[in-house]
Formats: C-alpha cells, sequence, structure tokens
C-alpha cells in the first residue's frame, strides 16, 4: 500500500489530508496556522499521518498548497489552491461544475472541467467583505465565539444593511448598528448577507454552472449556506470534507505522481523534524 498527501497552508488554519492508493482520505487534520507558517505545515503532515495510522516515511509524495505552500518544506512539490479546490471538489462530487471557496482572506469563485481542470476563476480583493475575515471582525466586536455566528444569524427577523466592503471599517459598524438598539441576529444577518452577495458577484462573473461545490471554513456556516443556496438554482453541494477540500486535491495531485511514476524513485518525504515552541 502507498499513500500520498495534501498540506493547504491557510492565513487562519492548515490543513492536511492523507489518502491511499485509490484516493480514498484515510487521515485528516487541522490546526491554527499561527505566526510559524513552516512548525504549522509539519505539525499538520505529522497530525494527519497518526490519524491514518500510516507511518511519516510510507508517504511516497506530498504537495504543498495555499499562501504558505513553499513552506511546506520536507514536501515535493507546489500547486496553487485554485487547481486543489478544483480537483477536490470534483472528486466530491464528479458532477461539480462551479466551485465557490471561501476562506479567512479570500474567496474565489472556480468554473470547472469534468476532470476537474481549471477553466475560469475570480478571486476577492484582499479589502473586500466577502471573506470569512470579515465574520471574525463581527466576532470580536460583538464578543461572540466565531463559531456561534452562523446559528444566531439565523434568528434574524430584520436583517440591517452592511455598507462597508473592507473588513478594517467592519466592527466600527458592527457597533454602530448595536449602539441604535438593533439585535444582534439582525446584526449577524447582515453581516452574513453582505459577505454572500459579493461571493455569489464573483460567481457570476466566472458563470455560475450547476453543480456548485461550496467549499473552505465559511462552508461549515449554516446561514451562510442557506444564503448562498437560496441565491442559486438548487441548493450548493457540502460535505463533510469540504473544509478540507484544497488539501484534498493536493493530496490527488500528489497521487498522480505516485502513478505516473513521474519521479526516478518515489521517495519518502524529508523526516519532519521536531518542533519547538
Amino acid at each position: 500500500m502507498s499513500w500520498a498527501a495534501g498540506v493547504d497552508v491557510g492565513s487562519t488554519q492548515t490543513k492536511a489530508v492523507v489518502v491511499d492508493e485509490s484516493g480514498g482520505l484515510v487521515g485528516r487534520s487541522l490546526i491554527m496556522t499561527g505566526a510559524n507558517v513552516g512548525a504549522a505545515a509539519e505539525t499538520a503532515f505529522r497530525a494527519a499521518c497518526a490519524d491514518a495510522a500510516v507511518a511519516e516515511e510510507d508517504v511516497l509524495y506530498v504537495v504543498g498548497t495555499g499562501y504558505g505552500r513553499y513552506r511546506v518544506t520536507f514536501g515535493h512539490t507546489q500547486v496553487t489552491e485554485i487547481s486543489c479546490h478544483a480537483r477536490g471538489a470534483v472528486h466530491l462530487f464528479p458532477a461539480t461544475r462551479s466551485v465557490l471557496d471561501m476562506g479567512g482572506q479570500d474567496t474565489k469563485a472556480i468554473r470547472v472541467g469534468p476532470n476537474g481542470e481549471v477553466l475560469d476563476f475570480c478571486m476577492n480583493d484582499k479589502c473586500a467583505a466577502g471573506t470569512g475575515r470579515f465574520l471574525q471582525s463581527a466576532a470580536a466586536a460583538l464578543d461572540i465565539p466565531l463559531g456561534d455566528l452562523g446559528d444566531l444569524a439565523l434568528g434574524a427577523t430584520r436583517p440591517v444593511k452592511i455598507s462597508t466592503t473592507c473588513t478594517v471599517f467592519a466592527e466600527s459598524e458592527v457597533l454602530s448598528w448595536l449602539s441604535r438598539g438593533r439585535k444582534i441576529e439582525d446584526i449577524l444577518m447582515g453581516v452574513h448577507h453582505g459577505i454572500a452577495s459579493r461571493s455569489l458577484a464573483l460567481m457570476r462573473r466566472v458563470g455560475v454552472e450547476p453543480q456548485v461545490t461550496f467549499t473552505g471554513g465559511v462552508s461549515r456556516n449554516p446561514a451562510m449556506r442557506r444564503l448562498i443556496d437560496q441565491s442559486l438554482p438548487e441548493p450548493a453541494n457540502v460535505s463533510e470534507e469540504s473544509h478540507y477540500c484544497g488539501a484534498l486535491g493536493a493530496a490527488l495531485f500528489a497521487l498522480d505522481h505516485i502513478r505516473a511514476r513521474s519521479l526516478p524513485q518515489a521517495r519518502p518525504a524529508a523526516q519532519v523534524r521536531e518542533v519547538t515552541s
């Protein structure tokens, strides 16, 4: 048996997965990236191997992806997160033709072909309010755990309109609505509406073709899923593995290298050094 791995080093979280020779996902891990990007990649890889009960030296090929992909120094190569999310989404849902990836720092709309190839894509401006970072700003302003925002927003009756398009001003606008006596649920749903509308605008730029698959950490937010679904002809695909979609795509690219025997001799990943605090 041979295994491959993908490590997705995001701005907020780092994800790693291990797949077997059939492409089945056998191990996964998710940690906060923190300041030491290289250490996060190593820790996530080690944890995914442990979850799969696979020795690190038995992983024959490792692909890094995400904004910190070049810090996956123990890996063999790097692939962009655009390609990895496309590949992972089609692996999870073979009929996928559009991908909406919503992460901590950016949102990507991707149009894909039947084999997971990228046909077109569009990313938000780094300062736009269409990312998970906007949710983090709202959570900080209201002193609410980030994971609770979606459920609270679903209790809204009169959502406010959030006008800012930059996360820098998100906190002040949220507090402004709060000072006017608006309910927290209505403020939060307004925040979700702002993110959803900007994300859907990205998708329209590349063309929305069914089926749509929703990936990234924000895909776990129930309010965001509802708003996205309400704006599409049919509900978007969301998997329990959607948060790991980039890492999964990277692992599948790694598996391609093993199958093609593109290396003179498949070598194990470099030994991951111990991470010190």
